[in-house]
């Protein structure tokens, strides 16, 4: 079998599966279990399905980087339940899911899967490093546009994209982002970074919307060359090049906020898929009943079976 790694952007998962799957079954002390029953069922389908040899589960150490917001400070606001002055922001999480995290890592830990994130760093920027770090083909399993930035033909970099759900996986490659918004993967974060995106927080350039952004970086190149575009009054509109250069306070650092990290002081774990001996299973099976997670955790040790 082709050495393959999967790279689980985990938080994206257990989100999805969270507001994805009913939530009827229960753990004994009463908290819900949908959203580790149904990261698990992820699993099976994905280690199934595009058969990895290698499986990390990249973690959110920090949802929300205080250097991001020193730069763009509304990065991400919209998610914060709370500010407590000199403490962390906290990310709103419904209780039912909050309480699910620990019995989360705990399954990963029991299926042998690692889980690696990065002090003052996002799965995302985890994500970026590995990626870029290791000599084997990645699949990225996410459904965060951010990550089209890291796909990458030459180097066997493609994302499963789960925004569309589990039974409606995409593989996206250069192909498929061109296709879908007429630029290379190479020029997504600099898109990302004109169009701006709601969901982070990230203003953009007001009155560029995607049609414009992917002209301007089809003409130019990259951002850098938009704006000496702009600046020279040439390739572009008058009304666009003026909100180019309106928009220069936010073009000197969003690139940096929106650029994924690829130079963390990580390395990649041990990470080969194995069937589990004996005792690794039995402790897995002491977990699921300790938990009630069911046929889940049953077909994840199956999956695992498969991977001999």
């Amino acid at each position: 079998m082709t050495d393959r790694l999967m790279l689980l952007d985990t938080a994206s998962l257990y989100f999805r599966a969270f507001y994805g799957v009913p939530d009827t079954a229960k753990a004994p002390d009463g908290r819900s279990v949908n959203a580790a029953r149904g990261l698990l069922d992820m699993i099976a389908k994905l280690v199934s399905t595009y058969h990895p040899t290698q499986l990390v589960a990249c973690w959110d150490d920090d949802w929300r980087p205080q250097w991001r917001v020193d730069l763009i400070p509304s990065y991400k606001t919209h998610r914060v339940v709370e500010v407590v002055t000199g403490g962390p922001d906290v990310e709103e999480v419904p209780d039912p899911l909050e309480q699910q995290i620990p019995v989360i890592r705990e399954t990963l830990a029991a299926l042998g899967i690692p889980i690696v994130g990065a002090a003052e760093h996002e799965a995302d920027d985890v994500i970026g490093t590995l990626a870029t770090r290791t000599d084997v083909p990645v699949d990225i399993v996410t459904g965060d546009r951010d990550l089209f930035q890291l796909i990458d033909d030459s180097a066997g970099v493609r994302i499963i994209y789960t925004a569309r759900g589990m039974s409606n996986l995409e593989i996206l490659t250069d192909e498929s982002v061109v296709a879908k918004y007429g630029v290379l993967p190479s020029q997504y974060a600099d898109f990302a970074t004109m169009r701006g995106d709601a969901s982070d927080g990230l203003p953009g350039v007001k009155g560029v919307g995607e049609k414009t952004a992917a002209t301007l970086l089809q003409k130019h190149g990259d951002l850098a060359g938009i704006r000496a575009a702009a600046d020279a009054g040439e390739g572009m509109s008058a009304s666009v090049a003026a909100k180019v250069r309106d928009a220069s306070g936010y073009l000197d650092v969003a690139p940096t906020v929106v650029e994924v990290a690829k130079t963390l002081d990580l390395e990649v774990p041990a990470a080969r898929l194995h069937p589990l001996d004996p005792a690794e299973q039995d402790a897995a099976n002491d977990l699921a009943e300790r938990w009630n997670l069911g046929s889940s955790m049953t077909r994840a040790l199956a999956a695992l079976a498969g991977t001999a």
